[in-house]
């Protein structure tokens, strides 16, 4: 009985064949045409079903794959969301954390800082460090002051009102401006003098004031009309009044920092005492007077408790 069904089945399925040969005949290659585009239509919706599709081809697919890419679309809107939000809050995060106003940008920050350092080069303080006493010192001592002036250079440039900075007595072709290009980023493009005149004769000396430990007065002010001197010296022998006798000899005035006066001796295991400072630190207790005017403040800030003193508030 199965077998003449399967037969009769046949039969009708050799009939609908002949018919469609008829009917193809009939029509002639427009309709042919037509027939193929309609078959490319249906196979590209069959492949398109598990794939996203663009907004207007949505009709040409089923509700499935419809609501499989409205789906999809919400999945990529909320990571999307997320990866802003996160962005937002390491942003807001960096400023927190360096205090730098969100809507400046690097670019103008760093045509702010330019504009400031030139201006101090017409109306701010006027700061030389003598480099002409680099010539018997090693390379540990060189690498090491190196480094100072780099880190003398980034507080400046951190500065409200920064200083105009002089590097005298420096030749390029000295083993200390090598290790200044080894160690320090972009030295060449710093904003300063480099000169190989001395600080002597670079200025007139009535404006120079030398700025040495062993000096016995006490610096009370910066004045504008002055030229302040730091000796660009790194000495592990630590020789003594190796500055000071230099000013000596040049007739120039000489001042200590006022650490005597608003500082007491604290005890350590120790018991080193020491108003000897890298020339960094220097700077950073004459840029906080000149922002403060408070030398107490000033000190704090560039005179640590390792050297044995601390202030005299902090006593009482």
């Amino acid at each position: 009985m199965d077998w003449k069904l399967e037969g009769s089945a046949r039969k009708t399925d050799s009939r609908v064949l002949q018919e469609q040969e008829v009917i193809l005949e009939d029509t002639g290659e427009d309709s042919i045409s037509e027939s193929f585009q309609l078959l490319q239509i249906d196979v590209e919706c069959e492949h398109l079903e598990g794939e996203t599709l663009p907004t207007g081809s949505a009709m040409w697919c089923s509700k499935n794959v419809q609501r499989k890419q409205r789906h999809w679309e919400k999945i990529v809107a909320a990571k999307k969301s997320k990866r802003k939000q996160e962005k937002e809050r390491r942003k807001a995060n960096r400023v927190e954390n360096s205090g730098i106003c969100p809507q400046h940008s690097k670019r103008f920050l760093r045509s702010l800082t330019k504009e400031r350092l030139l201006e101090a080069k017409h109306s701010g303080p006027r700061l030389c460090i003598d480099l002409s006493m680099t010539h018997h010192m090693s390379k540990k001592e060189l690498s090491r002051l190196a480094g100072q002036i780099r880190r003398l250079y980034g507080s400046n440039k951190k500065a409200d009102r920064p200083f105009w900075i002089y590097l005298t007595g420096f030749t390029t072709d000295s083993h200390l401006y090598e290790e200044c290009l080894r160690m320090n980023d972009g030295f060449s493009s710093y904003l300063l003098d480099i000169t190989e005149e001395d600080c002597f004769s670079l200025f007139p000396l009535e404006t120079l004031v030398y700025l040495t430990p062993d000096s016995e007065h006490a610096l009370e002010d910066v004045d504008l009309n002055k030229v302040y001197i730091l000796g660009g010296l790194v000495d592990e022998s630590i020789q003594k009044k190796v500055t000071f006798q230099k000013a000596q000899e040049h007739s120039v005035k000489t001042a200590c920092l006022p650490i005597q006066e608003y500082m007491v001796r604290c005890q350590n295991r120790k018991n080193y005492h020491s108003e000897i400072l890298a020339i960094n630190q220097v700077f950073d207790i004459l840029s906080a007077y000149f922002e403060t005017q408070k030398w107490p403040e000033a000190l704090k800030k560039g005179v640590s408790s390792r050297k044995g003193y601390i202030l005299q508030n902090s006593v009482e």
